[in-house]
């Protein structure tokens, strides 16, 4: 990135702004659709800047992923606890933000699961790993908090409802992907719920 004159370098910045803009360029175009060179181009840097900041194209893509499960999985809890205290409104909530999430013109699917696909290596399977379960302790507390019976086995399968309806809204309709999967949710939490706990 080209340093205005007068101006000082700024490592952390000029990583920042590495990562934020290759974010978006690899979620568009998928971690195997750009190589190096076309990518650098992208970011407006060279070779030897992105090295120097990530090691290698894949040090650059881990960085990637792991502040974008960040960014994902406090969005969801963010949405749920401004639902308010009732489990059943923070299920509803988690849906709702992912059907917005849907109906953007750059949705791709999960990039965390897209990369998972494309690559079968350690450090891309950890940070899936860690991501899900993420997504399954946000799940498994809402559970809990509505009574269910076996909070980890609902909050499981509240896991696969969110990741079947991100799957679906990628590579078949995203058009009520996640208001569907909203249903089937809550009647899921509903059902599991002891009685008299139910929200």
């Amino acid at each position: 990135m080209p340093v205005p004159k007068g101006s000082t370098i700024d490592p952390e910045r000029t990583r920042a702004a590495i990562l934020e803009t290759a974010t978006r360029v690899l979620y568009e175009r998928g971690l195997d659709g750009i190589g190096v060179a076309e990518l650098c181009t992208r970011i407006g840097v060279s070779k030897e800047t992105l090295y120097r900041h990530f090691g290698t194209k894949d040090g650059l893509v881990e960085a990637m992923l792991r502040a974008r499960s960040e960014r994902v999985t406090s969005w969801l809890a963010e949405a749920a606890a401004a639902a308010g205290d009732a489990p059943g409104d923070q299920l509803a909530a988690v849906f709702d933000a992912l059907q917005l999430w849907y109906d953007e013109p750059v949705f791709r699917g999960c990039a965390i699961l897209n990369a998972a696909a494309q690559h079968h290596v350690d450090a891309v399977r950890t940070i899936t790993a860690r991501h899900l379960g993420r997504y399954l302790e946000l799940l498994t507390g809402i559970a809990s908090r509505a009574g269910a019976v076996d909070p980890p086995v609902l909050g499981r399968q509240l896991l696969m409802l969110v990741e079947g309806a991100t799957v679906v809204a990628a590579h078949h309709d995203t058009v009520g992907a996640g208001e569907a999967a909203r249903q089937a949710a809550l009647t899921l939490l509903s059902a599991a719920a002891r009685p008299g706990l139910q929200d």
